[in-house]
């Protein structure tokens, strides 16, 4: 059709989201599906955060808000922001979003101009690319390896860099790969970024999932040069299970933050008002939920890479954070998107095919599901590999 925008034209829909319809369109039939695509806890909201919403509609706050969130949601953030992540924001450079996709969204909007370039480590999420495009940026696709534990260098980094490069997109813990950079790795990436002031996107969705020993840093608590650069990133749907709720956050400096709220003002408006009422409970409330969550994927990430270690034709590199695991699968010889279809058809597993991320070599495995379904579909998938 001519009249759709050769920018929409430019940008591909989700690979992610094609596959989670597919499985749940075999379900819908009455046939068995081991989803290992799941981008979502499996477990539901909380309760009480639950009877927070209820409270709210019953008090009838139902009606808009300011643009940013309502004041008291936002001050709860830039506490959370202090306590949690040393960052300290004054609540009036606190965007409440409709999810974390709408505020990295909203940040790229903010800073991006035609032609601008944007530098993104793959394999990345999905969306970074496609948003940049949106916003009429260059995305500079940087290849990461498995000997680095899919993390850019400040190598990389300056290598890729040119007069035109405006923003670099870090994902820590990150999805596909379950990567986490440490505090050493992001000191020295800011310092490359420090060189052009070169504003840096931290997308921290993930940040209560990490394992074991590691922990999380937010590249804006690491000094007041790197705080004025950064748009940090973050929300409720992965700590909380609140995916379907939709409230997301950036924190950013005062300018910026004032041009993603001038943004959700002329788009989307505030993000719903009782759910944001949901939110603030969580804050409140949701450290024990938390615990548990981490605790209970911990289990299953080991579970997950223990058993992806053990076959013998593809590798895995043991995933830190979130709740993926990115499996190269080189030496089966198939495109992604060829080996998640023969996957779901003959094997009734569902994954992502990495070409998604950026990685054709490889796909996506979620532990975001009960044991008995990550057994019964990482025996199909040895099954499928001892084939090819």
């Amino acid at each position: 059709m001519d009249s759709i925008s050769s920018r929409v034209d430019k940008v591909a829909p989700s690979l992610t989201l094609s596959v989670t319809n597919q499985a749940k369109a075999m379900k819908a039939r009455g046939e068995e599906v081991y989803g290992l695509a799941g981008g979502e806890p499996d477990q539901d909201t909380p309760d009480f955060i639950k009877q927070a919403a209820i409270e709210a509609l019953g008090e009838g706050k139902t009606k808009y808000t300011p643009a940013a969130g309502i004041p008291e949601l936002r001050e709860a953030i830039a506490n959370k922001l202090k306590t949690d992540n040393g960052i300290d924001y004054d609540p009036r450079q606190v965007v409440v979003n409709s999810g974390a996709k709408q505020s990295c969204y909203n940040a790229i909007l903010a800073v991006i101009e035609e032609g601008d370039e944007v530098i993104i480590p793959a394999p990345y999420w999905v969306s970074y690319p496609e948003m940049v495009r949106l916003a009429g940026g260059e995305p500079v696709i940087v290849e990461t390896t498995a000997e680095n534990d899919w993390k850019i260098t400040p190598e990389q980094f300056e290598e890729n860099m040119t007069g035109r490069t405006k923003m670099i997109i870090l994902n820590t813990p990150g999805n596909p790969t379950g990567s986490v950079y440490s505090a050493d790795e992001l000191r020295a990436l800011g310092d490359v970024a420090l060189y052009e002031d070169i504003i840096i996107l931290s997308d921290e969705i993930y940040e209560h999932l990490v394992y074991g020993e590691t922990k999380h840093t937010s590249i804006a608590s690491l000094g007041k040069d790197l705080y004025d650069l950064t748009i940090t990133i973050n929300g409720f749907s992965k700590a909380y299970s609140m995916t379907g709720w939709r409230i997301g956050y950036a924190a950013a400096p005062k300018p910026l933050a004032e041009a993603m709220s001038k943004i959700q003002g002329h788009t989307t408006s505030n993000a719903t008002t009782f759910a944001q009422y949901g939110a603030l409970a969580a804050l409140s409330g949701g450290a024990d939920f938390i615990k548990d969550l981490n605790a209970e994927y911990d289990v299953r990430r080991q579970f997950v890479h223990g058993r992806l270690s053990a076959i013998n034709n593809i590798k895995v590199v043991e995933p830190k954070g979130a709740f993926y695991c990115l499996v190269d699968t080189t030496d089966l010889g198939l495109t992604s998107v060829n080996l998640c279809d023969k996957l779901l058809t003959r094997y009734r597993v569902a994954a992502v095919p990495g070409i998604a991320f950026g990685n054709d070599n490889s796909i996506r495995i979620s532990y975001c599901t009960t044991l008995d379904v990550l057994n019964e579909g990482l025996s199909r998938f040895e099954e499928f590999c001892k084939a090819h």
